[in-house]
């Protein structure tokens, strides 16, 4: 199964970068790719939603399981974020695709289009730096598929 993480915004060279590789490198269960896209910050945010929205709505492949990252999602401990995972390996899903929107968040659309809404917690994070905890939360769901001690209750 391939995960992709589509997000606004380059990451570059700095240490949001680095953690992300860092975690990325570990995986081995499933293939992983970030998808960046950057789009010219409009005067009305609501112009800048659509746009990244437009962004990430063509990056997503048709068949993917696609998960949106929103304030406003549901929140999951890391036990039940790896039953999600691994119920999409089982039941043979290709792609996980996670959205992550700019400073402004995801479209209303891209919500909507979504087969399932999660939340990494009630504070708020840097856009960079909620793709380091979500890559953190896809290694650690594969530790605790494969029964390995990384994961404490």
């Amino acid at each position: 199964m391939r995960i992709s993480i589509v997000a606004i915004g380059r990451a570059r060279m700095g240490s949001e970068a680095k953690l992300f590789q860092y975690y990325s490198d570990k995986l081995s269960m499933w293939q992983m790719s970030l998808i960046e896209k950057e789009v010219r910050k409009q005067v009305a945010p609501n112009k800048t939603i659509s746009a990244e929205g437009d962004l990430i709505s063509r990056a997503i492949s048709k068949n993917s399981f696609i998960i949106a990252m929103d304030e406003k999602g549901k929140q999951v401990t890391s036990r039940e974020f790896a039953k999600i995972l691994s119920r999409q390996k089982d039941i043979g899903c290709g792609e996980v695709a996670f959205l992550i929107g700019g400073a402004d968040g995801l479209s209303p659309t891209l919500i909507k289009r979504a087969d399932l809404v999660l939340s990494l917690g009630q504070l708020t994070w840097p856009h960079l730096m909620a793709r380091v905890l979500l890559i953190e939360q896809i290694y650690r769901a594969q530790q605790i598929i494969m029964g390995h001690p990384y994961h404490r209750d």
